[in-house]
């Protein structure tokens, strides 16, 4: 059910704002109140949900810094997914990866982008899924999906490049190198910043005024 809500925010299909009635959710998705109950706890605890006085549950609305920070963050996370991956990685991980950049270094060659960001995505995923803990993957995942709802991706016009870097992450995760994987990774998500475009104008962080600071006029 978390699932289901949290794609629908992803998409824009509940846009940011809008109320989030539990009664009109469990007719949306065809379940009980209980599990929307549930989903919405564990959607505010990603961020994804808020609360409003008087207004209940809703959308979040992220701020322009808000978004900002989310880049950061994957600069200081996803090379340091790719260093774990590259110690605790299985056979069966390193497959799909070999797959993944086979397939995608095809379609950029042959200039077939419309499937090459869901070919990455599935390449970050693989390698989120290999770091060997539960925690830093659901964070890796958390983040991207997140990144996904504030951000639109436009095809790289450098994609052979984009692939042959998942490929040079891909040799060092797959020789166990984790810090040449976590400095190829970073140079990675460093070169792919200006392919991100805020999906929709965000609301500007706006800090309150500091308070009049209250004086006494002492009588002559």
């Amino acid at each position: 059910m978390c699932t289901a809500i949290r794609d629908d925010i992803v998409s824009g299909a509940l846009a940011p704002g809008s109320r989030l009635i539990e009664e009109i959710l469990a007719a949306r998705y065809g379940v009980s109140r209980v599990p929307i109950r549930e989903a919405l706890r564990t959607l505010q605890s990603e961020g994804f949900v808020t609360t409003r006085h008087h207004a209940g549950a809703c959308v979040a609305e992220p701020t322009e810094q808000e978004a900002a920070d989310l880049l950061d963050v994957r600069a200081l996370l996803e090379p340091l997914g790719a260093a774990r991956a590259a110690a605790r990685r299985s056979p069966a991980h390193l497959k799909v990866l070999r797959g993944l950049v086979r397939l995608g270094r095809e379609r950029a060659r042959h200039g077939n982008p419309a499937d090459l960001q869901q070919l990455d995505d599935w390449f970050h995923e693989t390698l989120a899924q290999a770091v060997g803990s539960p925690s830093l993957t659901a964070l890796l995942t958390q983040l991207r999906r997140k990144i996904e709802w504030m951000y639109a991706v436009e095809p790289p016009a450098r994609a052979g490049e984009s692939w042959d870097e998942h490929g040079a992450v891909l040799d060092a995760v797959a020789r166990g190198d984790a810090e040449r994987a976590r400095a190829l990774m970073a140079a990675h998500v460093e070169r792919s910043l200006p392919v991100y475009r805020l999906r929709r104008p965000l609301k500007t962080e706006v800090r309150d005024p500091k308070p009049p600071v209250n004086t006494v006029r002492v009588r002559p």
